[in-house]
């Protein structure tokens, strides 16, 4: 006989916590689990995108009664959990090219629709890489037509599988391998990239947001929202990678909560192109609290801290936090 264990953590949002009542606990704290993402894949330690992936798809297969094809683009999370001949995946899984995801997805909706198989639902997964770069414009033929599918993008902020070159997504003055931190201009250059969830928004699809792994409560919640949603959908999930970020392992979800905390990352969610609910910042933090303990941040922190930049981070947070009315 086995003894049922129970967590007391109380005032905290602990995983296993038993004491929650059962609509609020995570999918990840019920037995009923799918383990969509399982153990054995290699992800690095602290891997960010690892932990979201395997609540989004959880919390997918079971919205869509453990009917789910998922599409995924080449990147990290195809890499590290199907190395030949072996796979992580316990779900019906499709490996597309790095920027064809939302159109291989089309196709799969498109193919159970003909068959007629309304009760199965399709759900497409990539990089910020294979998403606000190669992939966009088959997302945005995506969003246009409608198609019934929930698209997830884990934004890493690079392009982390190939050696961490800069992306659409990579924040001004982080250093990577092609904007390295030397000559006049130090990192990634300020006024270049793209902001992908509000593009999305452009498009009027019925629904949008932007989820952390900091808050795995409110990720699984949008999940579940968007599930129970037709039409074209799109998340996207910030997952910080301590091997591209040059950050510790321990630290993925602290850095994950001080991006939200500073208004470098609002959390909202949108439909039809119109904001419906934004997340409140509840604790303002300097953005030097976030950048210090990022490696890619380490030349804004020499001999002497770059004010300049710090200041131009520090008014791109507050205007996020202006724009989107997180200050509560």
């Amino acid at each position: 006989m086995t003894q049922r264990i129970k967590f007391y953590q109380t005032g905290t949002l602990a995983v296993g916590n038993r004491l929650l009542d059962e609509e609020n606990r995570t999918v990840q704290s019920t037995p009923e689990r799918n383990n969509s993402l399982t153990s054995g894949h290699r992800a690095c330690q602290g891997c960010g995108e690892a932990l979201g992936a395997r609540y989004v798809v959880d919390v997918a297969m079971r919205e869509a009664g453990n009917k789910l094809i998922a599409v995924n683009a080449t990147g990290c999370l195809e890499v590290f959990s199907t190395p030949y001949p072996e796979s992580s995946w316990r779900v019906p899984w499709i490996h597309s090219l790095f920027g064809n995801a939302p159109a291989v997805a089309t196709g799969v909706a498109a193919a159970l629709r003909a068959k007629g198989r309304v009760d199965t639902r399709v759900l497409a997964q990539g990089g910020d890489g294979g998403t606000v770069d190669i992939g966009f414009g088959c997302l945005s033929g995506m969003f246009e037509r409608n198609d019934d599918v929930l698209y997830i993008c884990y934004d890493n902020e690079a392009y982390m599988n190939t050696g961490v070159q800069r992306s659409g997504s990579t924040p001004p003055a982080a250093r990577t391998a092609t904007t390295p931190a030397m000559g006049q201009t130090k990192g990634n250059v300020f006024g270049q990239g793209k902001n992908a969830a509000l593009i999305a928004m452009a498009h009027f699809i019925p629904y949008v947001a932007t989820a952390s792994v900091a808050d795995l409560h409110d990720l699984e919640a949008k999940v579940a929202k968007a599930m129970g949603m037709s039409g074209a959908r799109y998340i996207h999930v910030h997952v910080p990678c301590p091997l591209g970020w040059g950050s510790k392992p321990c630290d993925t979800i602290r850095l994950a909560r001080l991006a939200v905390e500073t208004g470098l990352f609002p959390l909202f969610e949108a439909e039809h192109g119109e904001i419906t609910e934004v997340t409140p910042i509840r604790h303002k933090v300097p953005v030097e609290e976030y950048l210090r303990p990022q490696r890619r941040f380490a030349h804004l922190f020499g001999k002497s801290a770059d004010t300049h930049v710090l200041a131009a981070i520090q008014q791109m947070a507050d205007r996020n936090i202006e724009n989107f009315g997180l200050s509560g």
